[in-house]
């Protein structure tokens, strides 16, 4: 699926761009993390999809769940990409203002199967990578899609978990 370009709205940083037709809240109520997000990976990739999303399994913004639910989770989430036979590759979503990260996947899936995908894995938000362009959208149908920044930026060499 083809997504217009953003709207030049501003956000939460100067980079952020929202496509809400005239949002006064760039961040559609969005929490914070979702915008100082980064990433690692374990391998380096030289060439990533033009275009792909990032999706956890993991326990939604503000939600506690067990380890092993977690793991199940991403196990699970693991699968079901598999399933699809699409292009994955492990990514680490993490926090510089905490120890938060978690386990994600990046995968060349259209923003509609992703949203889909997030819903049923009771996520509240995904990400998505167009060229070198990061933005966030909620996983309801229709979300806008809140431009956070340049991914390579976020992105970092090293040991992901």
């Amino acid at each position: 699926m083809t997504i217009g370009a953003p709207r030049e709205d501003p956000g939460p940083g100067p980079d952020a761009r929202s496509d809400g037709e005239g949002d006064a809240d760039a961040t559609h109520g969005m929490h914070p993390a979702y915008f100082t997000t980064r990433f690692r990976i374990r391998d380096p990739i030289e060439d990533w999809p033009q275009e792909f999303v990032i999706i956890s399994a993991y326990a939604t913004t503000g939600e506690t769940w067990t380890d092993e639910e977690n793991e199940r989770a991403d196990q699970e989430l693991e699968a079901a990409l598999t399933k699809l036979g699409v292009w994955t590759h492990p990514v680490l979503g993490f926090s510089t203002e905490s120890d938060h990260a978690e386990p994600s996947r990046a995968a060349r899936l259209s923003i509609d199967e992703a949203r889909e995908l997030g819903r049923r894995f009771r996520q509240l938000a995904i990400f998505h990578v167009r060229g070198d362009q990061l933005s966030v959208t909620g996983c309801e149908e229709g979300a806008a899609l809140v431009r956070v920044g340049r991914f390579r930026e976020r992105l970092h060499p090293g040991p992901a978990w």
